[in-house]
């Protein structure tokens, strides 16, 4: 299948963007690290606290969710979508399709805020974090960016195990060697953040200096919402701004 231009990558994203919400930079009730609802009178979230204690500079330099995952919500449904086979077909408007336009004009439009978020002038590699339950072949993410990132990959792959594991672990998954390296490292989405973080952990054990994650859906519950006092759903998705927007950095 050809590759799909800019222009028709944004107008998947023009058409996506009234159904769609998202952490705006500085917004008071979400989390330091994930920008999901925090814990009210803390700067994070119980489970990003939590990996902070356990874990410190051993985790992403910086994590941004491109949109929020409300549950029951448009986002959260295509999320799960498409990783199926029956709707990843060719469709130029199929889950997929409208995944990867979010994710590369997003990385487009907001990368130089991330880099400058993080303190770097840009990736060296990028990587994707392994399906948890060793689903075969190629992760469907990865497909999305196959010939669109020319970045050097950076191979990431999860240790064998029977178990489901949730929590974070620094031994969940193996990374080659990166001396130096500045890796951005993708994730569908974000629940708590344990696979994402543990795959940080590995690439920071194989010799990476720092690691960005950008996930394409931070998922919130409504009860979570609640008790930080946010309405995420109300939080409008804005193409030209992100969770650390940064008009100069954006701009050039």
């Amino acid at each position: 299948m050809p590759l799909v231009g800019w222009p028709d990558l944004r107008r998947l994203v023009d058409a996506q963007a009234p159904l769609l919400s998202a952490p705006h930079p500085g917004s008071r009730g979400l989390c330091d690290v994930c920008h999901g609802p925090a814990r009210r009178g803390s700067p994070r979230c119980f489970t990003c606290d939590l990996h902070h204690q356990c874990a410190g500079d051993g985790l992403a330099d910086v994590v941004v969710p491109v949109a929020f995952a409300v549950k029951g919500g448009p986002h959260a449904r295509i999320l799960w979508q498409y990783k199926s086979p029956r709707l990843t077909a060719t469709a130029r408007a199929s889950p997929a399709a409208r995944l990867r336009a979010l994710l590369l004009v997003f990385l487009r439009d907001h990368g130089a805020c991330l880099w400058k978020a993080a303190g770097i002038t840009g990736p060296s590699h990028i990587a994707v974090v392994p399906t948890a339950r060793g689903r075969p072949g190629v992760h469907p993410l990865r497909e999305l960016i196959d010939g669109y990132l020319a970045l050097p990959r950076a191979a990431l792959s999860a240790q064998p195990s029977g178990l489901q594991v949730r929590d974070l672990d620094p031994e969940r998954f193996a990374a080659c060697p990166l001396p130096k390296a500045r890796v951005l490292l993708l994730d569908d989405t974000w629940t708590t953040g344990s696979s994402a973080q543990s795959a940080a952990m590995a690439m920071r054990r194989a010799g990476a200096s720092s690691v960005i994650t950008v996930v394409l859906g931070r998922h919130v519950g409504r009860a979570d919402a609640e008790a930080a006092g946010i309405d995420p759903a109300a939080m409008q998705f804005r193409q030209r701004s992100c969770a650390v927007h940064d008009d100069a950095a954006a701009d050039r």
